[in-house]
């Protein structure tokens, strides 16, 4: 029910649902922005850009529907376990891991 790792589980539906859905909107607006002011040049930043907001409105639209998030892959290794995540939180990861390492990458190329 909360977001990332339970972050505001505890809270009523009636406070963590609007602020969730407010937060996601507000994310939503800020990387909509920033791909439409990107350079055409920039397309590993642009297609890592549509993971991440592929991913928070896949969540923003169970969050709205559902009142949470719907997580359906469990793994397992042995004894290790990895925190349920579902295809949007994947998403939104590949797309960070991507705009970190454009990052890392174009920094490196200017030094």
């Amino acid at each position: 029910t909360g977001a990332a790792f339970g972050i505001l589980a505890g809270h009523s539906a009636s406070f963590r649902i609007p602020m969730l859905l407010a937060a996601a909107g507000l994310a939503l607006g800020v990387l909509f922005w920033f791909v439409r002011t990107m350079p055409l040049e920039r397309r590993i930043v642009i297609v890592a850009c549509g993971g991440v907001l592929g991913g928070a409105l896949g969540n923003m639209i169970d969050r709205a529907a559902y009142g949470e998030v719907i997580d359906f892959l469990d793994v397992y290794v042995g004894s290790w376990h990895w925190p349920a995540f579902n295809v949007a939180d994947s998403a939104i990861t590949v797309g960070a891991i991507c705009l970190i390492l454009d990052e890392l990458l174009r920094v490196r190329k200017t030094t």
